[in-house]
C-alpha cells in the first residue's frame, strides 16, 4: 500500500494526525480530508484540486506548486504555510486562517477568501482576479504587483499592508480600511473606494481615473502625482491631503472637507465645486482654465479663469459674522448667552459651533464662522435674536437684500439675480426659524432681562474676499450711556449704498 493509500485509510479509520509526513508528488485530488492535521507537511507539487481540507490544520505545511483549485479550505488553519506559485482557481478559503502564509505568485483567480485572516502574508506578484476578500484581513501583508482587478474587497482590512504597483482597476472596496497602505503607482481606476479609511495612505503617482471616493477619509494621505480624473470625492475628507502636482481635471469635489489640503502645481480645470469652501488651501502654481459650480456637478454654471483669477478664487479667507456688543460679558450674561445659543441652534444647526468670545475692557465681540458667502445674511438674521437690536437689525438685513433684488432685475443682471435667489431663499428659511424661535425660546426673555443684551450693538458680515459690510450699527455704539438708560431699538441707522451691498455680494457664487 503506498503512502497515499495508507493516509486515507488511516483517516477512514478515525486518525486525523499525520504532521511532519512527506507528501511531496502525492495526488488526493478530490478526496475528503475534513478536520486532518497535515502541520508541517510537506506537500509541494501536490495534487489537492477538489479536496476537502475543511477545519483541517495546515500550520507551516510546505504546499509550493501545490494544486488547489476548486479546493475547500474553509475554517482551515494554514498559518506560516508555504503556498507559493499554487494553484488555488475558485477554491474556498473563507474564514481560513494564513497569518504569516506565503502565497507568492499563487494563483487565486475567483478565490473566496471571506473573513480570512491574511495577516502580515505575502501575496506578491499573486492572481487574485475576481477574488471575494469581503472583510478580509491583510493587515500588514504583502500584496506589492498583485493582480487583484475586479476583486471584491467590502469591508477589508488592508491597514499597513503593501499595495505599491497592484492592479486594483475596477475592485470594489467600499468601507475598505486602507489606513497607512502603501500604494504608490497601483492602478485603482474605476475602483469603488465609496466610504473608504485612507487616513495617511500613501498614494503617490496612483492611478484613480473614473474612481468614486464618495465620503472617503484621505486626510493626511498623500496623492502627489495621482491621477484623479473624473473621480467622485464627494463629501469626502480630504484635510491636510497632498494633490501636489495631482490631476485633478473634471473631479467632483462637491462639498468637500479640504482645508489645509496642498493643491501646489495640481490642475483643476473642469471641476465639480459645489458648496465646497476654497480657504485655507496651498495653491502655488495650480492649473485651472474653469470649474462647474452646479449642484449636481452638470455644467449648468461655469466659471472660466485667467491663471490670476484661479489664483484669487482658491485663496479665499472663511466667511464671517461678528456682532460686537458694547459691554464686557459678565459671568451671569455669560451663562444666558451659552444658553441661548445652544437652544437657537436645536432649531438652526448653522449655529452648532459655539462663537468665539473677546472680551475688552469696553466692548465684547462674538466672532462667528460661517460656511458660505450665501448664508451670511440669514445666520446673521438668527445670530442677532438675543439682543434688543435685533428687530432693526433684521429689518436691515431684509431691506438691503430686497433692494438688491429689485436693483438687479431693474438692471437686467442675471448673475447677480441667481445670486439674490439664493439669499432670499436661506433669509427666507432663517425668518421662518426665528419665529419659532420667538416663541418657543424661554432663554430669549432671560436675556432681555440684563443689561448686556440691551447694550449698543454693531453686526459686520466679511465675505470670503474679506469685504467687510457694517449691516447695522447703533447711533450710540462706542458713547458713553448714563447708568440703567435704556437703549432705544428704534434709533435711526441709514443702511449703506446699493453700490457698496452689491459690491460685498459681487463675488459671491450661486449653487443652484
Amino acid at each position: 500500500m503506498n503512502l497515499e493509500a495508507e493516509l486515507i485509510a488511516k483517516y477512514a479509520e478515525g486518525v486525523l494526525d499525520f504532521s511532519g509526513l512527506n507528501l511531496a508528488e502525492s495526488n488526493f485530488s478530490s478526496i475528503n480530508l475534513s478536520g486532518i492535521n497535515l502541520s508541517q507537511a510537506n506537500l509541494s507539487v501536490a495534487n489537492l484540486s477538489g479536496i476537502n481540507l475543511s477545519k483541517a490544520d495546515l500550520t507551516n505545511a510546505q504546499m509550493n506548486v501545490a494544486r488547489l483549485s476548486g479546493a475547500n479550505l474553509t475554517d482551515a488553519i494554514l498559518n506560516g504555510c508555504s503556498l507559493n506559485v499554487a494553484n488555488l482557481v475558485r477554491a474556498d478559503l473563507s474564514r481560513a486562517q494564513l497569518c504569516g502564509a506565503s502565497l507568492v505568485r499563487g494563483e487565486l483567480v475567483r478565490a473566496d477568501l471571506t473573513r480570512a485572516n491574511l495577516s502580515d502574508a505575502n501575496l506578491s506578484g499573486a492572481d487574485l482576479r475576481e477574488a471575494t476578500l469581503r472583510q478580509v484581513n491583510l493587515r500588514h501583508a504583502n500584496l506589492s504587483e498583485a493582480n487583484l482587478r475586479g476583486c471584491f474587497l467590502r469591508e477589508a482590512n488592508l491597514e499597513m499592508a503593501n499595495l505599491q504597483g497592484t492592479e486594483l482597476g475596477a475592485c470594489d472596496l467600499t468601507g475598505a480600511n486602507l489606513q497607512n497602505t502603501e500604494l504608490r503607482q497601483a492602478n485603482l481606476s474605476l475602483a469603488n473606494l465609496t466610504g473608504a479609511d485612507l487616513r495617511g495612505a500613501n498614494l503617490r503617482w496612483v492611478d484613480l481615473r473614473g474612481a468614486n471616493l464618495s465620503c472617503a477619509d484621505l486626510s493626511d494621505a498623500k496623492l502627489s502625482g495621482a491621477n484623479l480624473t473624473g473621480a467622485d470625492l464627494t463629501n469626502a475628507n480630504l484635510t491636510n491631503t497632498s494633490f501636489v502636482h495631482a490631476n485633478l481635471t473634471q473631479a467632483k469635489l462637491i462639498k468637500v472637507e479640504w482645508n489645509g489640503a496642498d493643491l501646489s502645481g495640481a490642475t483643476l480645470t473642469g471641476a465639480k465645486l459645489h458648496g465646497t469652501p476654497r480657504f485655507g488651501l496651498k495653491i502655488e502654481g495650480i492649473i485651472c482654465q474653469w470649474v462647474d459650480l452646479s449642484t449636481n456637478g452638470d455644467r449648468s454654471i461655469i466659471q472660466n479663469f485667467t491663471p490670476e483669477k484661479a489664483k484669487e478664487f482658491f485663496n479665499l479667507t472663511p466667511p464671517s459674522l461678528q456682532i460686537i456688543i458694547d459691554l464686557p460679558l459678565n459671568h451671569q450674561a455669560n451663562f444666558v448667552l451659552a444658553g441661548t445659543y445652544y437652544k437657537i441652534s436645536q432649531e438652526y444647526p448653522a449655529l452648532i459651533q459655539p462663537p468665539n468670545i473677546e472680551i475688552s475692557a469696553r466692548r465684547t465681540t462674538l466672532t462667528f464662522c460661517i460656511d458660505n458667502d450665501l448664508t451670511l445674511f440669514s445666520t446673521a438674521f438668527i445670530a442677532v435674536l438675543p439682543f434688543q437690536d435685533a428687530n432693526i437689525t433684521k429689518t436691515n438685513i431684509y431691506t438691503m437684500v430686497d433692494m438688491m433684488r429689485a436693483e438687479f432685475i431693474q438692471q437686467q443682471d442675471l448673475k447677480s439675480i441667481k445670486i439674490v435667489k439664493q439669499l432670499i431663499i436661506f433669509l427666507s428659511k432663517a425668518m421662518r426659524k426665528a419665529k419659532i424661535i420667538e416663541e418657543t425660546n424661554r432663554n430669549l426673555g432671560a436675556a432681555q432681562k440684563l443689561s448686556f443684551f440691551k447694550a449698543p450693538t454693531r453686526t459686520v458680515l466679511t465675505n470670503s474676499h474679506s469685504k467687510n459690510l457694517t449691516v447695522y450699527d447703533h447711533p450710540q455704539f462706542g458713547k458713553k450711556i448714563p447708568n440703567n438708560e435704556e437703549i432705544s431699538d428704534k434709533s435711526v441707522y441709514t443702511i449703506p449704498d446699493f453700490a457698496v451691498i452689491a459690491d460685498f455680494i459681487k463675488e459671491f457664487y450661486c449653487i443652484g
